[in-house]
Order: C-alpha cells, then sequence, then structure tokens
C-alpha cells in the first residue's frame, strides 16, 4: 500500500517519524510529498494535524489514521474526504504518561505542593495541615481509554473517584463511580476537590467550564484540565480564581498554542502552565498501533479505534 505521511511536522520530527514507522510497518511504500506521487495511488494517509485541503483529491483514499489522540482539528477541515474511515490513536504509553500527568495535578493539589513553591518564592515559611487521599474525591470527566486510564490510577493510589461521560460508560473498577446527565454532573461538581477534565471537543463540550459549572463545583474546588483549551471559558475561569470559587488551575492546553507571552495565565498566582506536555505521543508505541490498523486493513479487518464523525471522537 502506499502510505502518505503528512501534517504539522518540522524536517527533523518527519524524518524520525519515518524511519520509526517505517521499522515497524516496513512492507509499505512510504511516502511524504504528495506532488511527488500520482495521487490516485495513495491508499492511507498517517497524519498529524495536516493543514486543511491536503487530504482532498485523493480518490483511493481508504483510511485516516492520526497520530495524536485528540481528532476536533482534522474533523474541522471542511474538505475532509468524506465516507473515508478517520483512525486515532489509542496509545498505551500515552494513556500512562497522562495517568501520570493527572496523578502528580492530584497529589500536589492535595498536599498543597503548589502552594509551598509560591511561599519558597517569597522566603515564606509556613505548614499546611496534611490531608489524606482517602478524603480526597476526585471527578474525572471523559471516560474513554486515557480517561479510564486516568480513573483508574488514581483510585489506585487511595483517592474517592469518580467518573462522568455522556454514555455512562464504566471504568472498568467497580470502585469508581460512573455517571451521565447534567443533574449527576452538576452534583459531582459539588462534591470532587479535584475535578479532571479529559472530555473530548466537540460543539457540545466548547466552553464547558463557563460560569454556570463553575458556580456548581464545591467552593474552593480545583480544575485539572488536560483535554483542549477550548473547554474553558477564560474570563469565567480567571473570575472563579480571584473570587475564591476556584482554588487552582492546573492546565496544559489553549486555544492558542504557544500560549502567547502577554496572556494572564502566566501571571496568575494560582494558575500552573504546561506547555501541552501531559502525554505525547510515544513514537515507538504509536508506530507499533498504526502498523497494526495497516496489517487489519490489508486482511480485511476493520481498523481498531474508528471516529464516529456524527460524535466528534
Amino acid at each position: 500500500m502506499s502510505v502518505l505521511l503528512c501534517g504539522h511536522f518540522s524536517d527533523a520530527d518527519q524524518a524520525d517519524w519515518l524511519r520509526i514507522l517505517g521499522a515497524a510497518a516496513g512492507d509499505e511504500d512510504w511516502i511524504t510529498r504528495r506532488d511527488e506521487v500520482d495521487p490516485a495511488t495513495v491508499d492511507v494517509a498517517v497524519v498529524a494535524n495536516p493543514a486543511p485541503g491536503l487530504l482532498q483529491g485523493l480518490p483511493s483514499l481508504r483510511l485516516i489514521q492520526s497520530l495524536w489522540a485528540g481528532v476536533d482539528r482534522l474533523l474541522a477541515d471542511p474538505t475532509l474526504p468524506r465516507g473515508v474511515t478517520i483512525t486515532r490513536m489509542v496509545d498505551p504509553a500515552m494513556n500512562q504518561a497522562m495517568a501520570e500527568t493527572a496523578l502528580w495535578a492530584v497529589l500536589a493539589l492535595q498536599r498543597d505542593f503548589f502552594s509551598y513553591a509560591r511561599q519558597q518564592r517569597q522566603a515564606h515559611w509556613q505548614q499546611w495541615p496534611q490531608r489524606r487521599a482517602e478524603d480526597w474525591p476526585v471527578l474525572v470527566l471523559g471516560l474513554g481509554e486515557m480517561g479510564r486510564c486516568v480513573a483508574n490510577r488514581l483510585a489506585a493510589n487511595g483517592y474517592p473517584v469518580s467518573g462522568w461521560s455522556r454514555s455512562g460508560r464504566s471504568a472498568g473498577n467497580a470502585g469508581i463511580e460512573c455517571l451521565s446527565g447534567e443533574e449527576a454532573l452538576l452534583d459531582a461538581l459539588q462534591r470532587a476537590r479535584v475535578v479532571v477534565n479529559l472530555l473530548p471537543l466537540t460543539p457540545e463540550t466548547a466552553g464547558f467550564f463557563g460560569a454556570r459549572r463553575l458556580a456548581a463545583m464545591r467552593r474552593g474546588g480545583h480544575l485539572v484540565n488536560l483535554a483542549r483549551g477550548a473547554h474553558l471559558v477564560e474570563a469565567a475561569i480567571l473570575a472563579a480564581l480571584d473570587s475564591g470559587q476556584l482554588g487552582e488551575l492546573v492546565v496544559d492546553t489553549f486555544a492558542i498554542e504557544p500560549l502567547p507571552s502577554g496572556h494572564a495565565f502566566w501571571r496568575h498566582p494560582r494558575i500552573s502552565v504546561l506547555p501541552h506536555v501531559a502525554a505525547q505521543t510515544d513514537k515507538r508505541s504509536a508506530a507499533a498501533v498504526v502498523a497494526g490498523n495497516l496489517a487489519r486493513l490489508r486482511s480485511g479487518l476493520e481498523p481498531l479505534h474508528q471516529v464516529d464523525r456524527s460524535r466528534g471522537y
């Protein structure tokens, strides 16, 4: 099969991807520039946020395999070929990395480590009461592969964990309460000390954390946003922080990236900014996922982790 590798890469990063993908799925004919081949010969596109229109005009295209877990930017391309199967990256190494980041953030909030970091900058010595994980309920929003991995890691570390999703799917752990529906969400927001957001970005979840849902949270509760920047209404977030309704924000993704140097999030004392590093794609494990789906396509089997365009993920 002819496989087009395309997207937002540096030359060095693209060469690295090509080397690792070639080692994992070496039987394929790998292409990095569509203008150098007959478009009718391209069977598969392996993509990382390709420019809009780049996948247009490929009449033999059977599969679009994303190298990223989120596909919201890909689906926003109005020229994306209809009827072509899209698969997202479900990478076990990425899931584990996200679980590590969520655990770090929740633990730092539980044990006041962000407060101690601020105190160090002020040369201020103050000890805070040490809280127990069992008294620190956490709500995980989004129970896809990544959300379930995060919820289970937090539960294994002694936190009472609830999960919420549109479908109300199980987290695969009898000790994790799984919820759905707006009424259950508002109740869970009130109970949680920390809310970890891993929802997919869809038209329904854009602006998810606006004034109403922030007001529904437990006063002084914390938000860890590891999903998309567009989930946050930034003015409402800043107002909730300044009023004390929201305790701390740990945020990894933003509406504009890189985050502009003049943005208020950089300087707010109770916002911890990560530069979109909570769970980066691991090339080795991702290449194995891609190779597996290419092998399934060759064998006439359905590729794994297909995207439902109507749902947005």
